[in-house]
């Protein structure tokens, strides 16, 4: 039983060790056995302290036989990317500039998991600085897609990604300011939630700079998972008010009853998409119109000026902090970040007033349509999964890169939830969508995730694939 039990779901596994139907520790070692059985084809995990593992599982199993109260992720493995604070590890950021910057306590959503009775398992892969699409890292190289090897795992949380869907680990925790929770989520088929901006709190101690103004309009701390309902149990343990983080706040994950009614998106303006995508995203349509939504299809307003709004911002920064992520990017960062340069332009103290401004004018225009459709739905990318190397070909594949991310970006620059699951697989490949809310609606993103995860089904975890 217990080699098994790596392919469970975090809330099954909740519920056999609280049963007394398996332990902590027999948890924890079916994992570490699938780590050790899988890792060397991906490169996800990039450090776990076996020892130190058990012995958090045997003191978990211990509180269960005191009969101590138990929290709602009790003896549950779970992985962490390596850009948040774990004490005594370090927070390298997939850098080797930063292979030695230890964290001397733990990031809020860390915190809070171990509080859920969680035992921390792992760190997972991310490129430098979480500055590519592509999880290739100076510091610990390539991070394979389970379905396919030699393909992009998406990123920055593309290790984590790939460690959930192949089994290494049923839940784990990213961060997301350009799609990092929900590229990795489609290119590797599970699911992820990107909470709305101050549902989550945030924020490492290890940190060399204070929190720049485009991480703290569009930067969250979310979940990942292979199951929609691991997602929802994940989120209850981080989210609410911290004292670390200014901008975090406590609020109830339920709202008021809302309009079940959906804008469907197969294939957002701005670029091109994939055939069998955008069928993915029909299908979804399908199976929430089959339980009662209005699924009507027809995009957001000024999604183009969302796109850019997220742009301008995201590189406007980039360029201020420049100097500094040039020194701490490795080659494959740096390239990318040359590559992807013409989407900015020098700032003026009047650019950035009038940037601000025009992201309001957004927000205020998308306020007022989700309240008539509350939920948007969508792909994620618009295209499949890449080779590695492909966004650092030329420009004009780093463009085709951000090109096929867009419909992620509107969710960033604009504060909202959104959740990814997964439809199927084409041509080898996972196809998946996203769910937009409005803001602090994740109740309804992941009710109606739910409802297409159970139309369409779990495709993880998988054996890595050739």
């Amino acid at each position: 039983m217990s080699e098994e039990l790596w392919r469970e779901s975090a809330a099954s596994l909740v519920s056999m060790i609280r049963a007394g139907e398996v332990t902590s520790r027999e948890v924890i070692d079916a994992h570490l056995e699938r780590i050790e059985a899988v890792n060397g084809a991906l490169n996800a995990i990039v450090e776990v302290r076996a020892d130190e593992v058990r012995r958090a599982a045997d003191e978990a199993d211990s509180k269960q036989y005191a009969g101590a109260p138990l929290g709602p992720l009790h003896g549950v493995p779970f992985t962490i990317k390596t850009n948040i604070d774990v004490t005594g590890y370090t927070t390298t950021q997939g850098t080797t500039a930063m292979k030695d910057v230890m964290a001397s306590s733990d990031a809020p959503t860390v915190e809070r998991m171990r509080l859920a009775g969680a035992v921390a398992l792992a760190r997972t892969n991310m490129p430098d600085l979480g500055l590519r699409v592509n999880t290739e890292s100076s510091l610990y190289g390539a991070t394979h897609n389970p379905w396919r090897h030699g393909y992009t795992a998406a990123g920055s949380s593309g290790g984590e990604a790939a460690s959930i869907a192949s089994g290494m680990s049923p839940i784990g925790l990213g961060n997301d300011i350009g799609g990092s929770l929900r590229n990795p989520a489609f290119a590797c088929g599970i699911a992820s939630i990107k909470p709305s901006r101050g549902r989550v709190p945030q924020g490492n101690r290890s940190s060399l700079i204070d929190m720049p103004i485009n991480s703290q309009v569009m930067l969250v701390e979310g979940v990942l998972a292979r199951h929609v309902g691991d997602l929802r149990i994940g989120l209850e343990a981080v989210m609410g008010a911290h004292r670390s983080d200014p901008q975090s706040l406590s609020a109830p994950l339920e709202g008021p009853v809302a309009p079940r009614r959906v804008a469907l998106v197969p294939s957002p303006s701005g670029g091109t998409t994939d055939p069998a995508i955008a069928d993915a995203v029909r299908s979804a349509g399908k199976a929430l119109e089959k339980v009662g939504y209005e699924v009507e299809e027809l995009e957001p307003p000024k999604l183009f000026e969302a796109y850019f709004a997220w742009s301008e911002l995201m590189m406007t920064c980039l360029e201020v902090e420049r100097p500094m992520f040039e020194s701490l990017l490795g080659e494959g960062g740096r390239r990318f970040l040359e590559l992807t340069s013409l989407l900015s332009s020098p700032s003026t103290p009047e650019s950035l007033y009038a940037m601000h401004q025009f992201r309001y004018g957004v927000a205020s225009t998308w306020r007022e349509f989700q309240s008539k459709y509350p939920l948007i739905v969508g792909p994620t990318w618009t295209e499949p999964p890449f080779p590695h190397g492909f966004d650092i070909e030329s420009a004009e594949s780093a463009m085709s890169v951000i090109e096929r991310v867009r419909f992620v970006l509107p969710a960033n620059v604009l504060g909202l939830p959104a959740v990814c699951v997964p439809t199927g697989v084409a041509n080898g490949l996972p196809t998946g969508v996203q769910i937009i809310g409005d803001s602090f609606r994740e109740d309804l993103c992941l009710d109606a995730a739910q409802i297409v995860e159970q139309s369409m089904g779990v495709l993880t975890p998988i054996d890595p694939r050739d």
